[in-house]
């Protein structure tokens, strides 16, 4: 019935794994390891640019503007390779709109247009899920 996106809990343990294979990889080049733990280190990347996503709605959810902004721009800044930049980006344009900044949100939205033109987040008919409605078919993705 519920089943957690892994990348909504604390990133403790991914850092460690990423570490891990990390330090296999540096260590053993030629293992037969090595190119699974360099494919597993890229989803834990995006995993941990994920939770910053994820933390950074969070705030944006509770009206914290500034601390959302700063998680969104840590997520782009330190997994510039990673899916989950589209939401953060999207994140950075309604963070500095909400803070009445429009220089800077243009800035920033423009930068997210260049990158994703296709974005889902800027279809107009896009409904924010809501997780209280798990039972709901018409929330469902």
């Amino acid at each position: 019935l519920y089943t957690q996106d892994p990348t909504e809990r604390d990133p403790k343990a991914t850092r460690e794994a990423f570490a891990a294979f990390k330090a296999l990889v540096e260590k053993f080049p030629n293992s037969i390891y090595a190119e699974d733990s360099i494919a597993r280190m890229k989803y834990l990347v995006n995993a941990m640019a994920q939770y910053e996503v994820h933390v950074a709605n969070y705030y944006y959810r509770r009206s914290a503007y500034l601390a959302s902004l700063n998680r969104a721009m840590n997520a782009v800044n330190d997994y510039q390779e990673a899916p989950a930049i589209e939401e953060a980006l999207y994140l950075i344009v309604r963070n500095y709109d909400k803070l009445n900044m429009p220089e800077l949100r243009d800035d920033a939205n423009r930068v997210f247009m260049k990158s994703f033109p296709n974005s889902r987040f800027l279809d107009p008919n896009r409904q924010e899920k809501s997780w209280w409605k798990f039972w709901s078919k018409k929330d469902a993705k």
